[in-house]
């Protein structure tokens, strides 16, 4: 990943499944997820982020990693909740820069008014190495977790400072040895607006924490 432009997956798809992490069961290694794209979306943003001084990299070769595939699988299973709708991946940039990633999602911010749902895939704290040690949470999962929790729920015009001050706490490196799971709500933060962020389900597990937030308002219509 480059630290200064971003890929997109802009081929029609389907796109194939990419495994990218090891370790784990043999059936998640097999699994499955019927997707489409779409070229003409990826093209606007493009254009968007080109627009903000953002180099933007469509790509055809490159399948859904499963930051998309795995949380889709289950927010959207293809039997009993179908997507139905074209499904565009954006990468992070190649680097651990908080403010970056949050201009990203403000450069894209128009997409939210066209129709676009914009979701940032990650974890609110991700630390393999001190995975295996059971359900109890970890200090770091406790501290972290709700130290982001705040930041993400302040005043729009104080978020960006303190979710990027969360990045520099002192349990930042135990809950997130690599940065590129915390990332995505950074950019999800940026695309929001003025709209206010709200945790709506936590779980503190181990060496990880599952926060789940929303920017906004579901739309009615």
């Amino acid at each position: 990943r480059s630290r200064t432009s971003v890929n997109i997956n802009a081929a029609p798809g389907p796109a194939p499944l990419i495994y990218d992490f090891s370790g784990f069961p043999l059936h998640y290694y097999s699994a499955s997820y019927p997707n489409t794209g779409s070229p003409q979306l990826a093209s606007r943003t493009c254009a968007l982020l080109a627009a903000h001084n953002i180099s933007c990299v469509p790509t055809t070769d490159r399948g859904l990693d499963h930051g998309v595939w795995a949380g889709f699988h289950v927010a959207f299973h293809p039997d009993t909740n179908p997507l139905g709708c074209p499904l565009v991946q954006v990468s992070l940039f190649g680097s651990e820069d908080p403010d970056a990633h949050y201009r990203l999602g403000r450069a894209v911010a128009e997409l939210r008014d066209e129709g676009v749902v914009i979701i940032g895939a990650g974890m609110s704290v991700h630390n393999l190495y001190d995975m295996g040690g059971g359900p109890e949470p970890m200090p770091y999962s406790v501290s972290f977790d709700d130290a982001l929790k705040e930041a993400v729920e302040s005043k729009v015009e104080e978020r960006q400072e303190r979710m990027a001050q969360v990045c520099k706490r002192p349990d930042a490196k135990q809950a997130h040895p690599w940065m590129d799971h915390l990332m995505p709500v950074h950019v999800a933060a940026g695309a929001a607006g003025d709209d206010l962020g709200k945790q709506l389900w936590t779980m503190q597990e181990g060496s990880f924490a599952w926060a789940q937030y929303r920017f906004g308002s579901v739309p009615q219509t």
